[in-house]
Formats: C-alpha cells, sequence, structure tokens
C-alpha cells in the first residue's frame, strides 16, 4: 500500500457502550446504552464526511469517541496508519494537536471567564507552540483568519454575537494547526442568516489548510453542500454511506428515503407534488435494540429476514454501502 492510499483517519468496528448501574452502597452495571455500536468509515486527507440522523442516533459520540474524549468501549481508530484509540495519554498527547473539535454550541463550549485571546491561546500554551510577542502575532492571525478584528482578542464571550463565537472556537481549533477537525453540529446553534458565513468560513480554511472534517449536522442541504461523502446514522450504526451526489439522486436505505423526503425542496412545484415518507413509532431504545434489522419497526419494506438477521454494512455499488437486506431500487 502506497503512502497516498492510506487515509488519514480510519475507524473500525468502534463502539462506545455507556454502563447502567443500580445499587447501593456497591454500584453493580445491570445494562448499557449502546450509543454507537460497530461504526466503521474512513477519511482522505483534505475530504469532509458528512454525518447525518436524527437526534440521539450517536452522531456526537461518534465524533467525541473518535478523538477520546471518550474511552471507546470496543475497535480501532488510526491515524495515519497508526492504531491510537488504546495509546497510553503521554503517547497519545501529540495526536491531540493534530485532531480537534468545533463543538455544538457556542454560547456553552467558551469559558466566560476567559478573553478571546485566553482562548486561543490556551491550546498554544497547552502544547508550547510560542510564548510572550511570538504567541500574541499568532493569536491575532487566527482572529483575522476566522474574520475577527485584532481588538476582539480582549473581549470575552457575553460581548460577541452567536456566529463571532462560534468563529472564536474554530480559531481554537486552529491554533494548533491540525489536519483533521469533528464539526459538531458548529450551525445549528446559529441564526439562519449566519449559518451560510459560518460553512463557507469552513471551506476556505479547509482549501487554505488542507484540512479534513467530519461534518456532523441534521441539515441534510448544508451536508450535501460541504461534504464530499455522506454517511447516514440510525440507532448508533451507519446504515448507508456514498459519494454525495450519488446518495441525494439513489438512495437505498428506507431510512435514507426517509430523510431525504422530509428535507425541504427551494422550488414550490417539486415541494408540492413530492410524496414525505411518514415513519411511524419511535426509534427503539439503545439500551435494548430489537434482534435483526434496527429499522424493522419503522420500516415499510420490513420482511420476515429482517427481523431475525442483522444485516451487515456492505458495498452493492462501488462506493456505495447499504446495511439492508432489500435495498430500495438495487
Amino acid at each position: 500500500m502506497t503512502q497516498q492510499a492510506i487515509p488519514l483517519v480510519e475507524v473500525r468496528g468502534l463502539k462506545m457502550h455507556f454502563p447502567i448501574t443500580a445499587g447501593f452502597p456497591i454500584p453493580r452495571q445491570i445494562g448499557a446504552v449502546q450509543a454507537v455500536d460497530n461504526v466503521s468509515f474512513t477519511i482522505q486527507p483534505g475530504e469532509t464526511l458528512g454525518l447525518v440522523g436524527e437526534s440521539g442516533c450517536g452522531k456526537t459520540t461518534v465524533g467525541r469517541t473518535l478523538l477520546r474524549l471518550y474511552q471507546p468501549t470496543a475497535g480501532e481508530v488510526f491515524f495515519e496508519g497508526k492504531e491510537i484509540s488504546r495509546l497510553p495519554e503521554p503517547q497519545f498527547h501529540p495526536y491531540r494537536r493534530k485532531m480537534q473539535m468545533i463543538f455544538q454550541d457556542p454560547y456553552a463550549s467558551l469559558d466566560p471567564r476567559m478573553t478571546a485571546a485566553d482562548i486561543i491561546g490556551e491550546a498554544i500554551d497547552i502544547h508550547n507552540l510560542a510564548t510572550g510577542r511570538e504567541r500574541m502575532d499568532r493569536i491575532y492571525h487566527l482572529l483575522d483568519l476566522v474574520g475577527l478584528l485584532p481588538e476582539h482578542a480582549n473581549r470575552f464571550p457575553h460581548e460577541f454575537s452567536g456566529g463571532q463565537r462560534q468563529r472564536i472556537g474554530i480559531a481554537r481549533a486552529l491554533a494548533v494547526e491540525p489536519q483533521f477537525i469533528v464539526c459538531d453540529e458548529p450551525i445549528s446553534a446559529l441564526d439562519v442568516s449566519i449559518q451560510a458565513q459560518v460553512v463557507n468560513l469552513l471551506e476556505d480554511l479547509q482549501e487554505q489548510l488542507g484540512l479534513a472534517y467530519l461534518f456532523i449536522a441534521h441539515d441534510l442541504s448544508m451536508v450535501k453542500h460541504i461534504s464530499r461523502r455522506i454517511a447516514v446514522m440510525y440507532l448508533g450504526r451507519i446504515v448507508e454511506l456514498a459519494e454525495s451526489d450519488t446518495l441525494y439522486e439513489r438512495p437505498m436505505h428506507p431510512y435514507t428515503l426517509a430523510l431525504l423526503s422530509a428535507a425541504p425542496i427551494p422550488d414550490p412545484k417539486v415541494e408540492t407534488t413530492r410524496q414525505r415518507i411518514l415513519l411511524e413509532g419511535d426509534p427503539p431504545s439503545p439500551v435494548n435494540p430489537p434482534p435483526g434489522c434496527r429499522f424493522q419497526k419503522r420500516c415499510s419494506y420490513v420482511q420476515e429476514r429482517c427481523r431475525t438477521e442483522d444485516p451487515q454494512l456492505v458495498e452493492v455499488e462501488k462506493g456505495h454501502q447499504v446495511a439492508c437486506h432489500f435495498p430500495v431500487g438495487s
């Protein structure tokens, strides 16, 4: 395998199960929330992989576990071909510089007692990248990179708008010159008028700095705009993964069909004629998922095999993977 063929990030069989305990004074585990269960994907240098799905499906947990903000229950994470999920913290510390995260809520992710310069400079201090005048020059450069002014450096988070706070969060992520950034719904807490500005900023930074993104979002149209490939999650698992255009033109998993039918189209003629797919019931509990296919109780294409046999994520076309026994249109 050539060096160019090695993905920047590779995830194999990732699992993150949160234990449920009961009992006093000695608690014992009585179950587990299967937030992420056997997830695999790759991200190439400079690529954006979109990750979509309804609330509670495990998208954010994938990103946090990938960066080892949670210690994975099982599975492997490779960065530039090196397995990093089980490295001791001193050996993993250099990888924290290479992988960063932009958090969902710009109001909660910034320390209200720190200035913008302190927030951005904290990572620079932790990794001993610069001191003194060089440190401040670096902070001013990062503020300029995300569209803020030097005088913003000494302001506190409450003095900024939501969009400006998220720009500070982006500058903080860029402070250590990472190669890979997990964008955890970075625009969902922002006004619609600001969302496009932040996405355009992320695209410009990707082009300038050669960044790779895992872009987690609810907005399917925005994910299509920024992502080269898209993975669809349902109840802790990836059920479909394909090139962006392919997924929107030829979705094969019934859940993907339902998601796309719920996304509005800015064409009144098309919007009034297309059929909305309404899913019945609620997602099963991640504590006790059903046997067989996890989507079986909400699927209009369900057959007996779906109730007993767990579908695996397999490639049905070149670059198009689906976890379904009876893919739509295949």
